[in-house]
């Protein structure tokens, strides 16, 4: 397919997205964010309904990032263990040469989940995504991997 009938076809998927929901671009690789006007708004609580991914984008999966820090040790407190697993989330993002705006979906796992923790959960990512937020699924677990672990957020990265 050639370059300018290419160019056609995302304009009209964009113009069909933007006519019916909010539809940014989020980077220079055209991650484009997807937040329907008809349903609830879920940028206050740190993420976006939909992330759509280029045709020709080449994706990374980093994995759980847990709250240990680089000699595995691992804080009892749940606010100590989301800023620590995002830190090491943006350690990942680096060794791949990624930016936070390059992360299309995030996944994270919280033990003992209540509604107190999504205030750090929500302060957390968008102090590293600002306005360019990711998908995000939140599952409540019983436990992690290693029994203090509290939290741990997966994610997957375009890379251009």
């Amino acid at each position: 397919m050639s370059p300018t009938i290419r160019h056609f076809i995302i304009g009209g998927i964009f113009i069909m997205t933007t006519s019916m929901s909010t539809a940014t671009a989020a980077n220079d690789l055209m991650l484009t964010i997807v937040n329907p006007q008809n349903l609830y708004d879920p940028t206050p609580n740190g993420y976006s309904t939909a992330v759509i991914v280029p045709r020709e984008g080449r994706i990374a999966y980093i994995s759980g990032q847990g709250g240990q820090d680089a000699t595995g040790a691992l804080s009892p407190d749940f606010a100590v263990q989301v800023g620590q697993a995002y830190a090491n989330l943006r350690t990942a993002l680096d060794a791949l040469g990624a930016r936070p705006n390059q992360v299309a979906k995030l996944t994270v796992f919280v033990v003992d989940h209540d509604m107190s923790k999504l205030e750090v959960l929500t302060s957390s990512v968008k102090a590293m995504f600002g306005e360019t937020l990711p998908a995000q699924t939140l599952i409540p677990v019983p436990r992690l991997a290693i029994d203090p672990m509290l939290f741990e957020v997966e994610a997957t990265v375009l890379l251009d």
